[in-house]
């Protein structure tokens, strides 16, 4: 059976002025938290992620989502719709290398070469430290 893309759920947001935003998924009996919206709006999609792929990998049922109209609130709460794309997360266990070819300037490689830098390496953290300030 082929597994969705893409998920959606709604998550509860509740705004206490003394603690962290709580967020919780009234379906997947889940919760998580943030420092502030973006915070938290980060720590939800995580959540969503690991979840999923926790229950994906383990055969498990796979819940309904309740449409966002139906989600009961209080009244510090708001409700929002979690999305994740699965294919990158399902993708982001599997260790397996892939050959990319780039161009460089002449001169670069040399002074690269030079200095013995192992080229895998420093595009491999290059592209980590640009994922994660473009999420």
């Amino acid at each position: 059976m082929k597994r969705p893309d893409r998920y959606i759920y709604p998550a509860v947001f509740t705004y206490d002025p003394d603690h962290e935003i709580a967020v919780t998924f009234p379906d997947l009996d889940v919760a998580t938290q943030g420092s502030s919206d973006e915070d938290a709006l980060f720590s939800a999609r995580e959540c969503l992620e690991l979840v999923m792929f926790g229950l994906e990998e383990d055969g498990e049922p796979i819940p309904a989502p309740t449409p966002l109209k139906d989600v009961k609130l209080e009244e510090n709460e708001r409700a929002l719709l979690i999305d994740v794309y699965m294919p990158s997360v399902r993708m982001s266990g599997v260790n397996k290398s892939v050959s990319r070819t780039v161009t460089l300037p002449a001169w670069l490689n040399a002074a690269a070469l030079e200095r013995n830098i192992n080229f895998s390496q420093v595009l491999q953290e290059a592209l980590k430290k640009q994922i994660k300030a473009h999420p």
